[in-house]
Order: C-alpha cells, then sequence, then structure tokens
C-alpha cells in the first residue's frame, strides 16, 4: 500500500500549489482520507480531511478559506488545493489514509501514510 504525495515546490508568498496523493495497493474509497503537514522542529499537524464521499470536509483554522481538499474514488487520489500560501505554510505535507466514519483530526487515528512532500513558500 501506497500512498505517495506528489506535487510540492518553492512557491513565493501568495502562490498556488496543487497536492496530488495517488494511492495504490488498495482501493480508499471508503476511507476517510486526511493531509497533514510538518514544519521544520515542529510536529506533525492535522491540515484537512474528507468523507469517503467527499461530501463533508474539515480544516485547520489556520487554512481555512484557502485550502480545498477534493478526491476522485475512481482515480483513488485525494487533492489538496493551497492558495494565498503564506510562509507559515512551509512544511512536509503528507497524505493518510483512515477507516473510522468520521472527519479524523488526529494522527493516531490514521493507519495508512505516505512519503510527504515539501512545500517551501518563500515570503
Amino acid at each position: 500500500v501506497q500512498l505517495p504525495a506528489s506535487g510540492g515546490g518553492l512557491v513565493q508568498a501568495g502562490g498556488c500549489l496543487r497536492l496530488l496523493c495517488a494511492a495504490s495497493g488498495r482501493s480508499f474509497s471508503s476511507h476517510v482520507m486526511g493531509w497533514f503537514r510538518q514544519a521544520p522542529g515542529k510536529e506533525r499537524e492535522f491540515v484537512a480531511a474528507i468523507s469517503w464521499s467527499g461530501s463533508r470536509t474539515d480544516y485547520a483554522d489556520s487554512v481555512k478559506g484557502r485550502f480545498t481538499i477534493s478526491r476522485d474514488n475512481a482515480k483513488n487520489s485525494v487533492y489538496l488545493q493551497m492558495n494565498n500560501l503564506k510562509f507559515e505554510d512551509t512544511a512536509v505535507y503528507y497524505c493518510a489514509a483512515t477507516p473510522v466514519m468520521r472527519l479524523a483530526k488526529y494522527e493516531y487515528e490514521y493507519d495508512y501514510w505516505g512519503q510527504g512532500t515539501e512545500v517551501t513558500v518563500s515570503s
């Protein structure tokens, strides 16, 4: 099972990026999918989560109104559209999946994790 995240890079403040997590090895169409991030010297933190159908989403307060999580179950993929990026968004972003039926916000609730993709926002 793999959940590799891609789409990171270097962007100026105010810019945008779209992250992709293309899962393989099993279907995650019935799982809640989440994005987390870890900034240098800090603990990993919740960013966003989406229900299996895509009808429900949840976001960290720090990214509400700027980030949008979405998914395409036919492609076994989840996306994170990041707009109006700020310096403090600089981090390694990770994709995760959990079979729980609510929008999980804590790392321990997620069973599957992928390799991260680095996002660097220059001020």
